[in-house]
């Protein structure tokens, strides 16, 4: 079952309403003194209804998630729609320049703080969740995939587990260098990231930039998969056949 209501986020778009989605397993309903983990996505919007998709398909997660029978909650709030590159600015961890765009005011520390300091403290007092940092988990995917990374090295207090697909780590690299060396990073964390070998294309020496990324997270010492995803695109539907990869290590269990 999938419940969605219209929230505010004064901090960043005043009285402006979007979406807010969660998904609630099946045993829900009638095992009422379960408590559940919690998954919390950006772009809301494209996780559970092609309808409410931006192009049209959507990650299918509900369907993933019925079928496989995953004891998950997935919270999940829609992006910024604003065309002054509101999805961006809310998106960004930091503040850039690109010859393109001008500048851009990165609004993500804002975002993450209203993610975990309203938006996660609602759904803990109206849902039965495993609220503890261990049940907490962050994914998206592009500019999203930046911010669970984001989330995950200074936020890592709330999140053991991230999966950041297709990651906008092409700009503001050293920026992003520099939020990865710098975090304290518990060593139990939990980072699934990958890219697409269609997509690497798109941005000069993202290859090597991926690398790179990988060895810094590597560093870490956490536990860390990274891949190319073979043929992978960057859209909605590249993403939805990687669900099964990021759940799988989420609730893996050795033995």
């Amino acid at each position: 079952m999938v419940e969605k209501w219209t929230i505010t986020i004064p901090e960043l778009t005043g009285a402006e309403t979007r979406n807010a989605y969660i998904y609630l397993p099946e045993s829900y309903s009638y095992e009422r003194n379960k408590r559940y983990p919690v998954l919390y996505m950006f772009d809301g919007h494209n996780v559970f209804f092609d309808s409410d998709a931006t192009y049209g398909k959507s990650w299918g997660m509900k369907e993933y998630l019925d079928y496989t029978n995953t004891q998950l909650i997935v919270a999940a709030v829609e992006c910024n729609h604003n065309p002054d590159n509101g999805r961006l600015k809310e998106y960004a961890p930091f503040t850039f320049y690109d010859s393109t765009l001008g500048n851009i005011t990165g609004l993500g520390a804002l975002t993450m703080e209203w993610l975990v300091h309203t938006f996660k403290e609602y759904i803990d007092h109206e849902y039965r969740t495993m609220s503890d940092r261990s049940h907490t988990f962050i994914a998206g995917s592009s500019m999203g995939g930046l911010m669970s990374l984001y989330a995950i090295t200074k936020y890592n207090l709330f999140f053991s587990k991230a999966a950041a697909l297709s990651p906008s780590i092409w700009f503001a690299a050293d920026n992003l260098d520099h939020m990865i060396l710098d975090a304290h990073i518990q060593p139990d964390t939990t980072v699934y990231m990958d890219y697409g070998s269609n997509e690497i294309r798109h941005h000069a020496n993202m290859r090597r930039q991926f690398s790179h990324v990988t060895e810094l997270l590597l560093q870490k010492q956490i536990y860390l998969t990274s891949r190319i995803v073979p043929y992978g695109d960057h859209c909605e539907a590249s993403w939805e056949r990687q669900i099964p990869f990021f759940m799988n290590i989420f609730f893996y269990q050795p033995g």
